[in-house]
């Protein structure tokens, strides 16, 4: 494999990781690091030994691929402009704030022939890679996405901060299948913005599905069911566990239970990126399939968010920054 010219936009609490797998990778030349804080470009840099800038555009001539972990609500005009300038792109989830900046990136992306990956990093998980490999036929599919509360991530909802993995999974695993209905709930706790929120999702195959996300639990959980004629499929990427029951020819059931061993799976979707974009193939998690998450995503989120208004609870909100 070629040898690919990377640098990292937005070197903060996950992005140094980006600049740390980038630097380790075989094939890879981390090129660059940039971000708005001097200080933090420095630093990164520094330990690197690589050219940093609080400007990204002085990257762009460096590089052949760049990785975007800034917040969400800068992803569209700092990728506008990388892919204007042909500049392959990795984008941490979500995409975009909003679906139509989103695809309008996809087709810029597609217009000049441009590897973009979202980073949808739970396809990735060992767990849920066996589980996506071993369903057939999903007709139910529970998920509950919990974490404890921090005041770091707060530029997004818990929808496009946490289900939205979910979401990703469950149109992994029903690609053709269309929105029938919604029944959706969830509101905002200790934050401005939804904090906590549940769906039912009816498609037109008949695939069903429950999804919870949450970001003001004290039990942290990451566990992704699915149910298919015969068959029942569990992912626990907190617990590293994969378990499954099918149903016998003769009726019995038949478990089986894996336990994985600590994997890496941010490093795993970056080099995959990069063989992307060195052998001019499409990426496992593209543009095109970010954005039908993010869509459904804001269709959840802007249900929820009409709710609120009937009832009057958005204003209580207001007051409270961070």
């Amino acid at each position: 494999m070629r040898r690919v010219r990377v640098g990292v936009i937005g070197v903060g609490h996950l992005g140094r990781f980006h600049a740390e797998k980038f630097a380790r990778l075989p094939g890879v030349e981390l090129a660059g690091v940039a971000d708005i804080v001097e200080e933090r470009a420095r630093r990164i840099g520094e330990v690197h030994r690589v050219f940093w800038t609080t400007d990204y555009r002085n990257l762009l001539p460096r590089v052949e691929a760049l990785s975007i972990v800034t917040p969400t609500v800068t992803h569209y005009e700092i990728a506008r402009d990388c892919l204007s300038a042909g500049k392959h792109l990795f984008v941490e989830k979500p995409l975009t704030e909003h679906p139509e900046t989103a695809a309008e990136l996809v087709e810029l992306a597609e217009k000049k022939g441009l590897v973009l990956q979202v980073g949808h990093i739970e396809r990735f998980q060992p767990s849920i890679k066996r589980l996506l490999s071993r369903v057939r036929r999903p007709l139910f599919v529970e998920a509950h996405r919990l974490s404890g509360f921090s005041p770091r991530a707060l530029d997004v909802d818990v929808i496009l901060d946490l289900m939205i993995h979910d979401l990703d999974l469950l149109l992994a695993l029903n690609p053709e299948g269309g929105v029938q209905s919604m029944l959706v709930a969830g509101a905002p706790v200790l934050s401005p913005r939804i904090d906590i929120a549940s769906v039912r999702i009816l498609f037109d195959n008949g695939l069903s599905a429950n999804l919870t996300a949450s970001r003001i639990s004290l039990t942290p959980q990451r566990r992704f069911r699915v149910f298919e004629p015969g068959g029942y499929f569990s992912a626990d990427t907190l617990k590293r566990r994969y378990f499954e029951v099918r149903l016998g020819e003769k009726g019995q059931l038949t478990p089986l239970e894996e336990s994985f061993p600590e994997a890496d799976p941010l490093q795993e979707e970056l080099a995959e990126f990069v063989r992307s974009v060195a052998e001019g193939r499409d990426p496992p998690v593209s543009g095109r399939e970010a954005l039908r998450a993010l869509e459904l995503a804001h269709r959840i989120k802007e249900e929820i968010q009409d709710y609120l208004r009937l009832c009057g609870e958005e204003l209580r909100f207001e007051s409270l920054k961070f």
